[in-house]
């Protein structure tokens, strides 16, 4: 049996209590490597051809916010 294999058994027996924490625990955890990899991407160039796109859309006046604004 493999670790994730155990993990899985384990989450399997936890507490609604206890799942809602380990969920909002791996919530947190996937946002901080989704974080750390825009950073390295954006550090490495390769986010440059979409941050000339919006440059380019946001000279032409076509940039919008979002969300839109509900007034």
């Amino acid at each position: 049996m493999s670790t994730v294999e155990e993990i899985e058994r384990a989450v399997e027996r936890l507490a609604p209590p206890e799942f809602a924490q380990l969920a909002s625990w791996i919530d947190a955890r996937r946002h901080q490597q989704w974080v750390r990899q825009m950073d390295e991407d954006a550090a490495a160039g390769k986010l440059d051809s979409l941050f000339e796109e919006a440059d380019v859309q946001r000279q032409a006046g076509q940039l919008r916010d979002w969300p839109p604004d509900a007034t």
